[in-house]
């Protein structure tokens, strides 16, 4: 990796592919050479695509103190990310991205509120839902939509709104550095130069030969059988960026009877569960370990610890978490199942934008090399027309 901030460690494979290294890396050429949207987004050359007005207004939105956030998938889930990784000064930030917010209700919904309301399709049925639930006229719209006749358009024009045009030519799970993740990191008060670091990452050997050497390495393991991608989280304010990621994965190679599963495991809590079954059930899956390198606050009460574990004096918690990381690690390598690890050192946005441009990276060339369209996702798209015929015919 570029930053010396994150140390990324890759999977141990015996008789590296050296064929394989080389289709990655002239892929990865051929994709870094292209017109693609989705690409210029993930640079501070990108072209945001507010309205002159809309610019003269932001400073404004920026005083606000109270934001929802509506949306579904890739529409929310970055910000999200960036809201609990980067833990931004301003904390009343809400995203609704379900049906389950009883809990939320309480947040006071006649105080002044900003929303922001998310969907590409400008039709997306929960979006819709819990749009009509919970924004009013009384208070700030903000709608992030494609500029097309849409529900969302219709209803933002309906209420006089402020819309921001949601590019064509980026999906939703490939948007985070664009309009849809960037406007909410501006006012969570972020800068989104600081997150679009491409043209500085693939000048670096350091961070191109990673790329190029994990996705072989994922191939590998794909065509060995290994289909399932267990990620073993130790950093709980690290959850929503491996959800981000999931979806990213998971909607774009489940295709063709082939795929990768991104499925998640919080640690330790996991150990006490299903690491039995990681351990010793069906091999078919790959391991990728995330922790953060930071000290805890919280400290174990000496006075309290019994003499069988005076070993935990002095201890705190990320003492505890890091060395269950390191045994994990010892016991996996041991095994000989294959892992790989990312630990963050510290916490910045330059940080959080190398992993998403990584992750983006990363699954852009698995999809092309494993000759699967990672940019559509034609099964999810058959719910979405059977729902609305059953709530027709309810």
């Amino acid at each position: 990796m570029l930053s010396s901030n994150i140390i990324f460690k890759n999977f141990k494979i015996k008789n590296s592919n050296l064929n394989q290294k080389k289709k990655i890396s002239k892929i990865l050429k051929n994709l870094l050479n292209e017109k693609n949207e989705i690409l210029n987004s993930l640079d501070s050359s990108y072209k945001n695509s507010y309205s002159k007005s809309f610019l003269l207004k932001l400073k404004k939105f920026k005083r606000f103190k109270r934001f929802k956030l509506i949306g579904m998938g890739g529409s929310i889930l970055g910000a999200r990310a960036i809201y609990n990784f980067l833990s931004p000064k301003i904390k009343n930030f809400f995203f609704f991205d379900n049906f389950s917010y009883n809990s939320k209700m309480k947040l006071n919904l006649k105080k002044k509120n900003l929303n922001l309301i998310i969907s590409k399709s400008g039709n997306t049925l929960e979006t819709i839902t819990n749009s009509n639930v919970l924004i009013n006229n009384q208070e700030t719209n903000i709608f992030i939509t494609e500029n097309k006749k849409s529900y969302l358009m219709d209803l933002a024009n309906q209420m006089k709104s402020e819309v921001v045009h949601h590019n064509n030519f980026i999906g939703g799970r490939y948007s985070v550095l664009s309009e849809v993740g960037m406007l909410p990191a501006e006012l969570m008060g972020f800068k989104p130069s600081n997150f679009r670091k491409l043209n500085d990452l693939i000048k670096s050997k350091s961070f191109l030969n990673s790329l190029v050497q994990n996705v072989s390495n994922i191939l590998s393991l794909n065509k060995s059988g290994k289909s399932n991608s267990i990620i073993l989280n130790y950093d709980e304010r690290s959850n929503d960026l491996i959800y981000w990621y999931q979806q990213l994965v998971a909607e774009s190679l489940g295709k063709k009877s082939n795929g990768i599963l991104p499925i998640i495991s919080n640690m330790p809590t996991d150990n006490h569960s299903v690491m039995q079954y990681y351990l010793d059930g069906v091999k078919n899956h790959f391991f990728t370990f995330f922790f953060t390198a930071e000290k805890s606050l919280l400290k174990i009460k000496n006075n309290r610890l019994l003499k069988s574990h005076y070993y935990l004096k002095n201890r705190n918690l990320n003492d505890i978490s890091y060395s269950q990381y390191i045994a994990t690690v010892k016991v996996l390598d041991k095994k000989k199942i294959p892992f790989r690890s990312f630990m963050i050192k510290k916490r910045s946005e330059e940080i959080l934008g190398e992993l998403f441009i990584f992750f983006i990276l990363e699954t852009i060339l698995l999809g092309r090399a494993m000759k699967i369209n990672p940019f559509d996702q034609p099964s999810v798209e058959l719910i979405k027309k059977e729902t609305k015929k059953v709530l027709i015919n309810f």
